[in-house]
């Protein structure tokens, strides 16, 4: 009888990877000079050795390219912490991507609320 887990491993690994790196920014790494930046996924290749950190930012107070580029200048920093905390073989290499999803749904809630008011 064999026993099934509810994900795979890749996604457990992901999960435990986000919130990590939460508790990094609050406690290690200070990006209150960009805005206020939350972790919202990460993707993670097979080989667990490449990781991609997906943000979103609310009240931002540089451009995205700029903040995207300074978190990125951060990543060897942000891997150091997690290999502490992270418990397997090989510490991921970090890169961060802007996560516009939030942005994209504004858009399109704006849109549905103009054509729900012309009719």
């Amino acid at each position: 009888m064999r026993s099934e887990r509810p994900y795979k491993r890749t996604d457990r690994v992901a999960n435990e990877i986000q919130n990590i790196l939460g508790q990094i920014q609050t406690q290690s790494i200070d990006l209150s000079d960009l805005g206020f930046i939350t972790f919202s996924h990460v993707t993670i290749s097979p080989d667990l050795k490449h990781a991609k950190v997906f943000f979103s930012v609310v009240q931002k107070k540089k451009s995205i390219p700029v903040i995207e580029t300074e978190i990125n200048a951060k990543a060897k920093a942000f891997r150091k912490y997690l290999g502490q905390e992270l418990r397997i073989k090989y510490t991921p290499r970090l890169k961060f991507f802007y996560d516009d999803t939030m942005s994209y749904a504004q858009k399109l809630d704006t849109i549905f609320h103009d054509l729900d008011s012309k009719d």
